[in-house]
C-alpha cells in the first residue's frame, strides 16, 4: 500500500491490527506498534485492513518494550517491510548510524517504503538551537522525520511548534509533538506549522505517549482548526 507524506496524515497508534477498523472512520493509517503485540509477524501476515500500516518496533533505549536483542529487533522490522501492507517503518535516528539500522533503511526503501526517523526524549524539550538540529537531522536521515520531546510548561510547547516551522519552511518533512499534558495541544496545532504526521490511540486506555488525544478528538481538532493553514502553510513562509 502507498502511504505519501506530502501532507497530514492521522496514524492510530495500535498494538491490535484487530482495532484497524474502528479506526477507518477517522485514521489514513495505522502505526503498528510491533514491541507491544505478541506475535507481530504473524499479526501482519494475517492483516486484511484497509489502512496502510506504519510498523514501529520500538527500541528499549527510545521508549519502547522490544527485546534488548537489537540484531534481532531491527530483522523484524525488514521482514515487516515484505508485507504489501507495510508503507512505512519508524527507525530511531540513532539505529541509522548503525550497519544494522542502515541496512534496515534501504532495505525498507529497496521495498519503495517510506522510512520515518525518529528522535525521543521523554525528559525535557531540549533548548532551541538543538531541538532544530535535531529535526534537521532527522529529516535528512529518514522520508519524514519524527521528533517528540516532553513539554513542562507553555514556553516548551511554543519551541516545538517555532521548531517545526522553520524545519517546514526549509522544506523538511518533519512529524513533530510535545509530549505531556503541558504539550498536549501541540499534536493540533504542529500541523498548522507543519507536521505531516499525527499519532492517537483509537481508545484512550492504549494510549502508547503521554498527553495523547483519542482518534477521533484529534482528527476532529486538525480539521476544524487547520484544513485552510495547512494548504497555504508553504506559501506563507518568510
Amino acid at each position: 500500500m502507498k502511504l505519501e507524506f506530502d501532507r497530514f496524515r492521522l496514524a492510530a497508534a495500535t498494538a491490535d491490527l484487530a482495532d484497524e477498523p474502528a479506526a477507518r472512520a477517522h485514521a489514513d493509517a495505522v502505526e503498528f506498534r510491533m514491541d507491544l503485540a505478541s506475535d507481530p509477524l504473524d499479526a501482519l501476515a494475517g492483516y486484511d485492513g484497509s489502512l496502510p500500516l506504519v510498523a514501529t518496533n520500538r527500541a528499549a533505549w527510545e521508549g519502547g518494550e522490544a527485546a534488548a536483542d537489537e540484531t534481532a529487533r531491527l530483522r523484524a522490522l525488514r521482514e515487516a517491510v515484505t508485507h504489501e501492507a507495510v508503507a512505512a517503518v519508524d527507525v530511531e535516528h540513532a539505529a541509522l548510524g548503525t550497519t544494522a539500522g542502515a541496512r534496515t533503511a534501504s532495505h525498507a526503501r529497496d521495498n519503495d517504503t517510506q522510512v520515518i526517523a525518529s528522535a525521543h526524549n521523554f525528559e525535557r524539550t531540549p533548548a532551541p538551537p538543538t531541538l532544530r538540529n535535531t529535526i534537521a537531522r532527522c529529516a535528512r536521515a529518514g522520508d519524514v522525520g519524527k521528533v517528540a520531546v516532553r513539554a513542562v510548561d507553555p514556553d516548551d510547547a511554543l519551541t516545538v511548534l517555532l521548531a517545526t516551522r522553520a524545519a517546514a519552511c526549509a522544506g523538511e518533512r518533519v512529524a513533530t509533538m510535545a509530549m505531556g499534558e503541558a504539550g498536549r495541544h501541540t499534536r493540533a496545532l504542529a500541523p498548522v506549522y507543519g507536521s505531516r504526521i499525527g499519532y492517537a490511540p483509537v481508545d484512550p486506555a492504549d494510549a502508547t505517549a503521554p498527553g495523547q488525544y483519542e482518534l477521533g478528538t484529534l482528527r476532529r481538532l486538525v480539521d476544524d482548526l487547520t484544513s485552510k493553514q495547512i494548504e497555504t502553510a508553504g506559501r506563507l513562509c518568510k
